[in-house]
């Protein structure tokens, strides 16, 4: 199943690394909502949505590009890194892709170093993190994905 994953990695590309891991020997575009480009997502199996947590959500640019591009009814699932785990991080993102009838696969998270805000200040937290075993876990939820459709 060719799967497409929107996201955006910053500041320590924790996400992408994550990304990368799931799209190893899979068939995965990545694709950088920043790169402005327009994106025909009806092409795909399913898409997953993926970012960084900022003020405890998605990065506004991932949920206004599912607001965009995602058609109608697709399989969705969600990706994110967090400085410190906590609920309610895929609430704007699950409302996003729910207001376009999408069904939610799952969701994965993870920690990930985290040197934003006031965090800088005491030299990061998470550090070493995303770990290999986080990375194998990612790549079980894809498969744990894929194997459903």
């Amino acid at each position: 199943m060719k799967t497409a994953i929107c996201y955006y990695s910053r500041h320590h590309g924790n996400t992408l690394k994550v990304l990368e891991a799931m799209a190893q020997g899979q068939d995965v575009d990545l694709i950088d909502v920043t790169a402005r480009a327009a994106v025909r997502l009806e092409e795909y199996g399913a898409v997953g949505f993926a970012s960084g947590i900022y003020f405890g959500k998605f990065q506004e640019a991932v949920i206004n590009f599912a607001g965009q591009y995602l058609p109608q009814g697709k399989d969705v699932f969600l990706v994110y890194t967090c400085g410190s785990m906590r609920k309610g991080y895929t609430q704007a993102m699950a409302e996003a892709v729910q207001a376009k009838n999408a069904r939610i696969l799952g969701e994965f998270g993870c920690r990930g170093y985290d040197t934003f805000g006031p965090f800088k200040l005491v030299g990061g937290i998470a550090k070493g993190l995303p770990s290999q075993e986080d990375l194998e876990n990612a790549r079980k939820f894809y498969a744990s994905i894929i194997a459903g459709k």
